[in-house]
């Protein structure tokens, strides 16, 4: 167990509140000199996901049926109600900035959290150097610009593990107010990431499991048996609230997992009959090295990702000798395990650049292991300094700047390179933002307040880049209006938008009366769009 006395840099003790400000407001400047950067350079919606983001979080008050019910059945709700206080700003909506403010505020408590696991681990100065490699990733921080649920989820993911660790740490010490306090807020942080990411559902069954055998081997269930139903509590309340509002809106407690949005419909429709699975598919050892891969190229530039791999393994390692603390840190490690059944068994590809197919898709799901690098592999040099001390006194000396060093040349080297999960968002984004721009541009066309028909779920990037209010358009998440749109197109708005291959088309090829196109649009690599201005549309 670590000292609770105040100690020197040497000593490996709980985060003092004069440590940490300095941290947390250090790395507030960090971001919103990133959020300035990518701000400039347009990139806040470079992911079609970011874009989706802030349209579900848009719709839940503009739309024509607005409440709960738009919050949709795939993405989990979290993200997207704390958005709504940012995008109700139309100007932060069309430029993506509402997508920022959770998501910087997000990164600042990560990099906290990851200083104070450190100094349950490290000293302080290899502390830093762990908070510096997490702090300065280029990825990390352009995902912390962007309406993306990454930031979030790793938030919420080291605040329920540093809480388990003050909770644990307290229950060793006898302070069971403490550890009943810690515990309780630790299952309403772990709520929150069940309620941000799948992943969270699997966090939260590992962090109760850890509970259960604390308590089970300290002998402490009497005075702890309430704040521990609290916990349970909470921890089901995710997955059982979401399978409720599943049947509930949709019909089917499992609409997530096997409805017309899921992974498994999305793989179904992309992939081509015959053809090749995604590299992993039924294959759990392709998709570790797949993953394993991913998580050390968005970590390090180069072969450098190997080498941060092997001293996070070392790490890990000695953590599991160590008895004490630090066991809570261990939680850390569960995106592994999930994103290899993920890729082999659920349906969700990951490309890099790196192997084939040489493409990128899903590369961001490697971030989810830069906290347990970023500690562990300080853990490991720790240790290394602390071995090679014993023999070589200068060692001390060197070990300590070495490594500084290289974590801001590897921050350098990605940077420079374009990190993974920026190269991932411009390649992809590269036709879609260019036929939803031009799309856009027809719609500003249009006389204000006329009502679209439009699907929505794909190129709604055009109505935000248009500044088109979302009340404004008869979409697929307007289910009482949606299929008598679709039977009478020119009855149902003044102007329609077709897009090839999506409902809206097929609807205007079956009941094309009524309709006068007023333009095509083709863009290389998307489908052609048609605008049609409807002749007997009458405003209700």
């Amino acid at each position: 167990m670590a000292k609770m006395s105040q100690a020197g840099s040497g000593d490996v003790v709980p985060a003092q509140r004069d440590e940490v400000m300095p941290i947390a407001v250090g790395s507030l400047l960090l971001a919103f000199v990133a959020l300035l950067f990518c701000s400039m350079k347009g990139w806040l919606l470079l992911y079609g996901d970011a874009v989706a983001h802030l349209h579900i979080a848009r719709r839940i008050f503009d739309s024509r049926n607005p409440g709960i019910s738009q919050l949709g059945g795939v993405w989990l709700p979290f993200p997207h109600l704390l958005l709504i206080p940012f995008v109700q700003k139309m100007a932060w909506w069309q430029s993506g900035l509402a997508g920022a403010f959770p998501s910087i505020a997000s990164y600042v408590v990560s990099v906290a959290c990851v200083f104070m696991l450190a100094r349950y681990l490290v000293p302080q100065r290899w502390a830093l150097a762990a908070t510096l490699f997490f702090a300065i990733n280029p990825g990390l921080l352009y995902l912390s610009t962007t309406a993306m649920t990454e930031p979030l989820f790793l938030a919420l993911v080291l605040g329920s593990v540093v809480l388990l660790t003050v909770w644990r740490g307290a229950l060793e010490r006898g302070d069971y107010r403490g550890a009943n306090g810690a515990l309780e807020c630790a299952g309403l942080v772990l709520l929150c990431a069940a309620y941000t990411r799948y992943d969270g559902w699997i966090l939260a069954t590992a962090a109760w499991l850890l509970v259960v055998w604390k308590l089970a081997s300290k002998g402490a269930w009497k005075r702890t048996a309430a704040p521990f139903l609290v916990f349970t509590v909470l921890l089901l309340a995710a997955p059982l609230g979401w399978l409720a509002y599943n049947a509930h809106y949709f019909h089917d407690p499992l609409d997530f997992m096997r409805g017309p949005y899921s992974a498994k419909a999305i793989e179904a429709r992309t992939t081509p009959p015959g053809s090749f699975h995604y590299p992993g598919w039924h294959d759990p050892r392709l998709a570790a090295m797949y993953y394993a891969k991913t998580a050390q190229v968005d970590a390090a530039a180069g072969h450098a990702g190997l080498l941060v791999f092997a001293l996070a393994i070392g790490g890990l390692w000695l953590a599991f000798r160590r008895r004490g603390i630090a066991a809570p840190s261990l939680l850390l490690w569960v995106p592994l395990p999930f994103y290899i059944y993920s890729v082999a068994y659920g349906s969700v590809p990951i490309f890099i650049p790196q192997w084939w197919p040489h493409s990128y898709y899903n590369a961001r799901y490697g971030m989810e292991m830069l906290p347990a690098f970023a500690l562990f592999a300080a853990v490991c040099l720790a240790a290394i300094e602390r071995k090679m001390s014993a023999l070589w006194p200068v060692a001390r000396l060197v070990l300590f700047p070495v490594t500084l060093v290289l974590i801001l040349a590897n921050a350098g080297v990605l940077l420079y390179a374009k990190p993974l999960v920026l190269q991932e968002a411009l390649v992809n984004a590269r036709t879609r933002i260019a036929f939803e721009t031009s799309l856009a541009n027809d719609l500003e066309t249009l006389p204000a307040g006329s009502t679209i028909l439009m699907y929505n779920s794909d190129h709604v990037g055009a109505l935000q880049q248009a500044g088109i209010p979302l009340k404004q358009t008869v979409n697929e998440f307007d289910r009482d209006r949606w299929q008598a749109a679709l039977a009478s197109p020119a009855a149902s708005a003044a102007y329609v938008v077709a897009i090839d291959g999506d409902a809206v088309s097929a609807a205007v090829k079956e009941h094309p009366d009524g309709l006068q196109e007023m333009s095509i649009l083709c863009t290389t690599g998307q489908h052609c769009a048609r605008l049609y201005a409807s002749e007997v549309y009458r405003s209700k």
